[in-house]
């Protein structure tokens, strides 16, 4: 039997390391006005920086995934936060568009790892009645890392050279590891539930070869709209997150340093209240409804949609704060039920390998938005119109996730 304390202790743990997770990879957007001014980068290339990134960490994670239900789960997030934090390091050697689209591209590689096997690992010491409060807390790591990253970067950017703030990301991120390899503790494959009685299974559940799993997949209709979903709701997002500092710097002429704090301040803080709020509300409406993990996704992006938009038309300073914020707010409810609803109608052998795939497609989305908003923009289309234009696929999110909701109720 799990102790209760510890089974929050663990998602403690895997807070700090996600933080990292996400400050390490985010930290470079805030100094890409820098790699513009300084290395004479066009933003066309800036985007192929930003997706190597994501196309890599899409491509790798259905592999990923299911090295998370092949291996023990604590081996694969401390190596992939071993190899993530040396990749950073290597960030600030690079002075060239390929040297950055190499290195991003290895920093997807280690960093894919995580994901799937933290959340494998958090819903095997989790139940359904308290999956989403502990992802959603978890969650709020995320929102943490990205704005201290983003401020950090463009802080020490201005005053110590693009450069300086991967050093320091990577130190850290290899001293948590060495702390942590010591607390964390793999736990039985489906835990949980067997520990409250929901699944009735002798021994831990064995993962399946990765054609079966495919074909599971493909006629469970619920978990093939819940990633055509997020396919968009990633795209908004890392479309928020690459270029947000640049239309900040641009359009209301702040420094650096300003910009990249902006740029993650608002939306992430209202982020963290978002995923607690989202976490709390889902896990007592999926007690009565098998679907309401998912509605409460749908009714979040319906209601940011509208403020989307206004992020990218407003002139106002103050407008937009409160447009930022409001977007964070309901982009933190849906994210905090993302792989809590997912996994409802996942088995426990497949959770891992589930989640690879589920970033493989999200982030290919995520990876061909940064770029396009880049290219568009040189080609003539105002960052105004590229940024309110992500409204509409928010839109789509929305309609995605109401269908959803009644297939599982179905």
């Amino acid at each position: 039997m799990t102790a209760p304390r510890y089974k929050w202790l663990v998602v403690g743990m895997l807070w700090f390391i996600c933080f990292f997770n996400y400050a390490d990879r985010l930290a470079i957007f805030s100094v890409f006005p820098l790699l513009q001014k300084e290395l004479g980068f066009s933003k066309t290339e800036l985007g192929l920086i930003g997706a190597a990134f994501t196309w890599v960490y899409a491509l790798t994670a259905p592999f990923a995934g299911h090295v998370g239900d092949k291996m023990p789960r604590k081996m694969v997030i401390l190596a992939g936060l071993y190899v993530w934090s040396l990749v950073t390091g290597l960030t600030a050697q690079c002075t060239r568009v390929i040297h950055f689209v190499l290195v991003r591209g290895a920093e997807g590689l280690g960093e894919t790892f995580y994901f799937p096997a933290s959340m494998a690992l958090i819903s095997d010491y989790h139940s359904p009645r308290t999956r989403s409060r502990a992802i959603g807390f978890h969650q709020t790591s995320i929102y943490a890392g990205t704005i201290a990253g983003g401020a950090l970067a463009g802080w020490m950017g201005e005053r110590y050279g693009w450069y300086s703030p991967f050093w320091v990301l990577a130190v850290a991120g290899i001293l948590l590891g060495l702390v942590l390899q010591r607390f964390i503790h793999e736990p039985q494959r489906n835990q949980a539930e067997r520990e409250e009685g929901e699944r009735a299974e002798e021994g831990e559940p064995v993962a399946v070869p990765m054609r079966q799993f495919l074909r599971e997949f493909a006629q469970t209709k619920t978990a093939v709209l819940l990633i055509v979903a997020y396919f968009g709701a990633n795209l908004v997002g890392l479309v928020f997150l690459t270029w947000m500092p640049t239309f900040l710097t641009e359009k209301f002429h702040l420094k650096l340093a300003v910009a990249g704090l902006g740029a993650t301040l608002f939306i992430q803080l209202a982020s963290m209240g978002g995923s607690l709020l989202g976490g709390v509300v889902a896990d007592k409406w999926s007690q009565t409804n098998a679907g309401g993990r998912i509605l409460v996704q749908a009714v979040a992006t319906l209601v940011g949609a509208p403020f989307i938009v206004l992020c990218g038309w407003t002139r106002d300073p103050w407008v937009l704060i409160v447009a930022m914020s409001c977007y964070g707010l309901c982009k933190g409810i849906y994210d905090s039920n993302l792989t809590a609803a997912f996994y409802d109608v996942i088995h426990p052998s497949r959770r891992s390998t589930a989640t690879g795939l589920m970033n493989f497609l999200g982030w290919l989305g995520a990876g061909l938005g940064s770029l396009v908003i880049g290219v568009a923009v040189d080609h003539g289309v105002t960052m105004s119109a590229a940024i309110s234009s992500t409204g509409l696929i928010y839109l789509g999110v929305a309609a995605i996730l109401f269908r959803a909701a009644r297939t599982r109720l179905a």
